[in-house]
């Protein structure tokens, strides 16, 4: 197994993570290297993985360094390491999200608990942005249609179903991400429809509730191509300082915003009609 890093200056990470996400299929690692540099990092064997040229062009002026390392044969295991239960509560209510591999609560708990495998499409839940997204989802009144544009392995669509939005649409670019959604909805036993939609080219697809776990140039081009605002948006995938620009760019469609929450360096808004 052979992991692959490229490092970053955080200033232009948002848009080196778009371009390497159009070179492979799968998710990538992302780690804070040091105040001002992110490193994104891949596994697989050397045929699975994106060649040099295509890193340094997605990665560009921006690139501080690449590295190609050897991963222990344990890996497979070491790696689940990584992934471990999140906690969210918001207005009384509880919600985990856990891989497979860890205990499941015990009955009575009060909890609403999904399992999420993250193979290879985007992790189980643990980044600020997912935490603070699911945080807002619980906040809401969960009643009608729901749309998840970006949906990775599916924990916010999954959620949505579970609380009771109903249907529910997970839409991804990347092929991986959508079978892993649908796996992790079968598993939970909730019903999410899954599609493919390219949200940097398509307008996204309408429901009234929407949650947006994106990074901010694509948050911008959705905002461009949007031809139908939804009545309520959770936005996230964003520093701090890219709230507000974001935020603006979906005022243009009517939609003004009703909360803010932070995690560490990050962000996440509620817009509403």
């Amino acid at each position: 197994m052979i992991r692959l890093a490229v490092r970053v200056p955080r200033a232009a990470a948002e848009i080196v993570l778009a371009e390497l996400l159009e070179l492979t299929t799968g998710g990538l690692e992302e780690t804070d290297v040091s105040e001002g540099v992110v490193e994104y990092a891949l596994y697989g064997s050397p045929g699975e993985l994106p060649d040099l040229p295509a890193l340094e062009a997605a990665a560009g002026n921006a690139l501080v360094e690449i590295t190609t390392s050897e991963v222990p044969d344990d890996w497979a295991e070491r790696w689940k390491a990584w992934h471990r239960p999140v906690d969210v509560a918001s207005r009384g209510r509880r919600l985990r999200v856990r891989p497979p591999w860890e205990a499941a609560l015990p009955a009575g708990s009060g909890a609403l608990e999904l399992v999420i495998d993250p193979g290879r499409a985007f992790g189980t839940g643990a980044h600020h942005t997912t935490r603070l997204s699911l945080e807002l989802l619980l906040e809401l009144d969960a009643s009608g249609a729901l749309a998840d544009w970006g949906s990775g392995s599916g924990v916010l669509a999954i959620a949505a179903a579970r609380l009771g939005y109903d249907p529910v649409l997970a839409v991804d670019v990347e092929p991986a991400s959508l079978e892993a959604s649908a796996e992790n909805a079968r598993v939970n036993g909730a019903t999410v429809e899954v599609r493919r939609v390219n949200l940097r080219r398509e307008p996204a697809p309408w429901a009234p509730t929407v949650t947006a776990n994106l990074v901010r140039p694509l948050l911008l081009d959705v905002a461009r191509l949007l031809e139908r605002a939804p009545e309520r948006l959770i936005a996230s995938g964003l520093l701090r300082e890219e709230a507000d620009e974001v935020a603006a760019a979906f005022a243009r469609h009517g939609l003004r915003e009703r909360e803010r929450r932070h995690g560490g360096e990050w962000a996440a808004v509620l817009l509403e009609r």
